[in-house]
């Protein structure tokens, strides 16, 4: 297995977020990381490769040009405007309102849907190194590996075309997932075939939002999530069972909202319920956005996973015998992530 992380991630390290109406700590610490690789190095993992970042032109596969322009250029003309870091919205422009401002405050709401995404002077660096890290993880399936892990920070399976949010700026796994999907059908594909390239298994405690309104109206990448139901948790107004897709996607998008306090058992009953449905559709490559906030620990999550969980979860991905990128999303047990995140790639490695 070929483990990539991003260097420059630690340039991302906002001193603050709002949360439930409280500005508490920022969850996601470049802390994450180096938990991350002591753990790896620990169980025997070979060194980590340091990717090169993504350049801005790479990102506008799965991402608008207006909305990284915005990420370009927010942090200096929010402090023209004599603001002080980070960029934070504090208006939205929903249904019914005009779109008409362009002033760096107007901006910040126009492409940011949530408080848990403030930008900050390293935070566009930190975002093409991420995104470098899912690039080269995915290059090193083309070129016959088995398993990858991209240790990516920020995660990104929030982030959509044009919008950030819920600690997410690119969206890594779905940067990964156009690259893998074009190598089979075609960079000019129109996506007329009825059977996926790729398909996206989210595991992270909340919705992939992001990937889902990416993939939505194409089925050249089948997108598969398990997460909390979002009638009671983040993200709230994506994830519900009825989102199947539309246009040429319609049907590729299946979502298992699940309730509160699920564990080990009932959590890998629902990952056998997706993992046939991957099986039915037969993609040819597989990236897990592999979150760990179902961690009976996490304080941002009220799922009952065990350590004991991750690995048969990865065990139970191996068989469907894919070649298996694994991209990191969340989990803030600190304690806990990087033994958990062994885990889970035991697990696969085990079966193989």
């Amino acid at each position: 297995m070929k483990i990539f992380y991003s260097v420059d991630h630690h340039h991302h390290d906002p001193p603050f977020e709002v949360l439930d109406g409280r500005s508490v700590p920022y969850f996601e610490t470049p802390r994450r990381v180096a938990i991350i690789l002591a753990a790896l190095a620990a169980a025997g993992f070979a060194s980590p490769i340091a990717a090169s970042p993504a350049t801005l032109s790479d990102l506008t596969a799965v991402h608008t040009p207006d909305y990284l322009d915005y990420l370009a250029q927010a942090v200096a003309r929010w402090q023209a405007a004599g603001l002080s870091e980070p960029v934070l919205p504090s208006a939205w422009p929903l249904p019914g309102l005009r779109l008409r401002s362009d002033c760096p405050q107007a901006a910040a709401g126009r492409y940011t849907f949530d408080l848990s995404a403030p930008i900050m002077t390293g935070t566009l660096t930190a975002a093409l190194s991420s995104a470098g890290t899912a690039l080269a993880s995915a290059e090193a399936l083309l070129q016959g590996e088995r398993y990858a892990y991209a240790l990516c920070r920020p995660p990104g399976h929030h982030a959509a075309a044009s919008m950030a949010g819920g600690y997410c700026y690119i969206n890594n796994a779905a940067l990964a997932a156009d690259r893998l999907a074009r190598s089979v059908t075609g960079s000019d594909a129109t996506w007329t075939l009825r059977a996926p390239a790729v398909a996206v298994l989210d595991i992270d405690y909340h919705h992939g939002n992001g990937t889902q309104s990416i993939f939505y109206e194409r089925n050249d990448v089948l997108t598969v999530s398990l997460h909390a139901d979002p009638s009671r948790e983040y993200p709230y107004f994506l994830g519900y069972a009825d989102e199947r897709g539309a246009g040429a996607g319609e049907g590729f998008n299946l979502n298992l909202p699940l309730p509160a306090g699920v564990a080990d058992r009932d959590y890998l009953s629902a990952l056998a319920q997706a993992l046939q449905a991957i099986a039915d559709y037969g993609p040819r490559y597989l990236i897990v956005a592999a979150g760990f906030d179902t961690f009976y620990d996490d304080p941002l999550g009220d799922f009952a996973l065990t350590t004991a969980a991750y690995r048969a979860i990865g065990a139970a991905i191996a068989q469907l015998g894919l070649p298996t990128l694994f991209v990191q999303e969340g989990g803030y047990a600190i304690d806990a992530l990087g033994i958990n995140v062994v885990a889970l790639l035991q697990g696969a490695l085990s079966y193989a």
